[in-house]
């Protein structure tokens, strides 16, 4: 996701993700045209998990930040390229894949107290619509479900540009950030601190840097 250089925009949207549910058809801003060349993104794209990173970041202990990702996890992508509206994603993460470096840390977020992935193994994201904030940033609106709970998130989203690269695969970079409040997804476990505060922010940042390859028609 940052191997790119920033231009204007185009998006996964979405209000059918995976085929599933009805076209949005709300009207699109007209006052940031889109780039023309967008079109020619228009199509079928998958993540490509050896450059890209479903992760996230969490403050420990009050004074510093943990930091993880997911290693594990499918994707499928439509991306319309003249109507960011009409595109869709899906993104089903494995969250038994969470790796923070740290093993002990790793046994403990997919136990009971968080993930529970013997349950619940799996946190997928639907995305339901995308608006055109102007240039290459979109907001994308999607339905984020983890241990059965689904909640609606709003993720911002930067397009970084296409390129193809030397094996002859066509690539497009994202950029999409957004912040959830974990208590919300059932994921209440904390400790207090003596002096104030908790163990484990009840807020987590979520982070997508994303290298997505068209795929073959």
């Amino acid at each position: 996701m940052g191997i790119f250089s920033r231009r204007q925009s185009a998006v996964i949207d979405p209000t059918t993700a995976v085929g599933t549910g009805t076209s949005e058809t709300a009207d699109e801003p007209r006052s940031v045209p889109l780039d023309p060349a967008f079109q020619a993104l228009t199509g079928l794209w998958t993540i490509d998990r050896s450059h890209s990173r479903v992760g996230f970041s969490v403050r420990h202990a009050m004074v510093t930040t943990v930091r993880g990702a997911f290693t594990d996890y499918d994707s499928t992508l439509y991306l319309d390229g003249a109507r960011p509206s009409e595109s869709r994603a899906e993104l089903v993460v494995r969250v038994a894949s969470v790796d923070t470096g740290v093993e002990q840390r790793d046994a403990h977020i997919v136990g009971p107290d968080f993930f529970d992935a013997r349950r619940y193994p799996e946190m997928i994201f639907r995305s339901t619509s995308t608006s055109h904030e102007g240039g290459g940033s979109f907001r994308m609106t999607g339905d984020l479900t983890i241990r059965d709970i689904t909640r609606p998130v709003h993720l911002q989203l930067d397009y970084l540009g296409s390129v193809l690269d030397p094996f002859g695969y066509e690539r497009a970079g994202f950029d999409g950030t957004t912040t959830i409040d974990r208590t919300e997804w059932g994921l209440a476990y904390n400790q207090r601190l003596k002096t104030g505060g908790t163990m484990v922010s009840e807020k987590v940042r979520l982070q997508f840097d994303i290298s997505a390859i068209r795929s073959a028609s």
